[in-house]
């Protein structure tokens, strides 16, 4: 099968398509023929050598894909070969063909199309994991997401406004706030030109948010943490803006603030299909009805990996961008 393999730690130029061995299918495993497949953030970091796949994990680049089954293992139930499914990768996506835990695996959303699929995988886990299983984010509360024009930003907005939540956004530029806006954001702040805090407070009457999802790290720390409100929540899964920062300690206490850091990708296959069960459970049904869509910016051929990577680093998409082999 062809494949897009990071021939070295680099830039966008060292994502090559390659002629490599299929994957060995294990029993617990389904093969896929992928669709599609869609950018993270972590393909970039994976590319540059910042981020490695985890051990036993494919050596390529990919979380999430859609496509068919092509073959099932021996102690596979519940698929079957011609199932239309999408899945959640421990990498391996950026190829033709990718084997899967059964348990990460999905089937299509009614009325979402197979191609569109490969970019709800990893949103959807990332985003029900963090907000709901983890900060427990109910109808009523104030919910805060930092870069609400990503992939994790559109999809969040979405998840959140269904389950009846108030939805408050930071993105950089007009046309994002409007599209987080057209999504269903109920405050969209400019954080170019407009101090995050400021508004959140003047906009909740000086309470705070119950709930915030931030991609930044240390940067937005200790402004995160004064935006929250009694009992508040902060979950980090990223560091764009830094890993190490200081902060003050007494900031917790009288509210009573929680701070949380998560990561999809390393976790164990039976906490992925955990976390995948409970996605299908609960994201599926809004999927169907309408209430949640995949956000798709711009699809690139397989063999422009490194086009779509460039357009990734740019900062000016908003929702996903696909890969097609």
């Amino acid at each position: 099968m062809k494949a897009i393999v990071i021939t070295t730690g680099g830039g966008p130029e060292v994502l090559q398509l390659q002629q490599v061995e299929d994957p060995e299918l294990k029993d617990d495993e389904v093969l896929i023929k992928v669709e599609a497949t869609a950018l993270n953030q972590a393909d970039t970091l994976q590319r540059k050598g910042s981020y490695p796949p985890s051990k036993g994990a494919s050596p390529y680049p990919g979380l999430e894909c859609s496509g068919t089954i092509q073959a099932v293992g021996k102690n596979v139930l519940g698929w079957r070969v011609g199932d239309q499914v999408c899945a959640l990768l421990s990498g391996g996506g950026y190829a033709e063909k990718v084997a899967v835990p059964a348990g990460q695996v999905l089937p299509i959303p009614l009325g979402v199309s197979l191609k569109e699929a490969a970019g709800l995988p990893e949103v959807a886990c990332t985003v029900w994991s963090t907000v709901f299983m983890m900060s427990r984010l109910s109808a009523r509360e104030t919910f805060l997401v930092h870069g609400g024009s990503s992939g994790i930003g559109t999809f969040a907005i979405q998840i959140a406004k269904s389950k009846g939540a108030t939805v408050f956004v930071t993105a950089g530029n007009e046309e994002k706030l409007a599209f987080c806006k057209s999504l269903g954001a109920d405050l969209c702040i400019n954080y170019k030109t407009e101090d995050f805090v400021a508004c959140v407070k003047e906009e909740t009457g000086g309470k705070g948010v119950d709930v915030i999802l931030d991609c930044i790290g240390a940067a937005y720390l200790q402004r995160n943490l004064d935006s929250l409100n009694f009992d508040g929540r902060l979950c980090i899964i990223g560091l764009q803006g830094g890993a190490v920062t200081e902060i003050k300690l007494n900031t917790l206490f009288p509210k009573r603030l929680t701070v949380q850091g998560a990561a999809l990708r390393p976790r164990n296959p039976e906490n992925k299909a955990m976390v995948v069960n409970e996605v299908e459970k609960n994201v599926w049904p809004e999927i169907v009805a309408g209430k949640v869509k995949p956000i798709i910016y711009k699809s690139f051929p397989l063999s422009e990996a490194g086009e779509a990577h460039k357009l990734m680093e740019s900062n000016e998409h908003i929702g996903k961008i696909l890969l097609v082999p």
